[in-house]
């Protein structure tokens, strides 16, 4: 009778102990795994140096412990596709920025370029192109106007010389004239006067 009584006080004694251990536990303060392995340890008995831990207190903190792994699992899964996701979207950004960029570089080509009968110029080789040409016109309509302004210079003066010898002419057919209708007068007076003498001898 005692034999098989201690066995059952002994269960009884379990029992109550494991209820009160975890009406004690429910009321922890601390519910994270460290919390719990501290109160495991500070509610175990020393026993020759070993702890002696209540079945029920190890079977709640492995079921924590599975619990929190299987979060942390879960979580790492969420944040793998996360991460995913965001390397996808990166990706699709940065597709979209070298396109971006690369439609940029040929609109700026097009601005650098001007087109000049049908030949693409860089503005700079244009404007360069340009300014030479506007300085050899500028040089060529230079020389032009000197060799025009010698050229009316020598038209001036040939025009001088042409209207002094007209004038030398002139005078010189007018001294001429005067001197012919003389020379006609003393010929008429030498004519008169053989006349006269032809006259007399008969």
């Amino acid at each position: 009778m005692k034999r098989t009584l201690l066995p059952l006080l002994g269960l009884f004694l379990m029992c109550l102990i494991t209820s009160q251990t975890s009406a004690q536990d429910s009321t922890m303060v601390d519910p994270s795994l460290k919390g719990q392995y501290q109160l495991m340890l500070s509610k175990s008995r020393t026993l020759d140096g070993y702890k002696l831990i209540n079945p029920y207190r190890l079977t709640s903190f492995y079921k924590s412990v599975t619990d929190t792994i299987r979060k942390e699992r879960q979580g790492h899964i969420g944040a793998q596709t996360k991460i995913k996701e965001q390397a996808a979207t990166i990706a699709g950004l940065n597709n979209e920025i070298k396109g971006k960029e690369a439609s940029l570089a040929t609109s700026n080509a097009r601005l650098d370029q001007i087109s000049f009968l049908g030949i693409p110029f860089d503005k700079g080789t244009y404007n360069t192109i340009v300014w030479v040409l506007i300085i050899l016109l500028a040089i060529a309509l230079a020389i032009v106007t000197i060799r025009s302004a010698k050229s009316i210079q020598e038209a001036k003066y040939r025009s001088g010389l042409y209207e002094e010898i007209a004038q030398e002419y002139q005078t010189y057919k007018v001294k001429s004239n005067e001197k012919e209708k003389k020379l006609a007068r003393e010929l008429q007076d030498e004519r008169n006067k053989l006349e006269e003498l032809r006259t007399r001898g008969n």
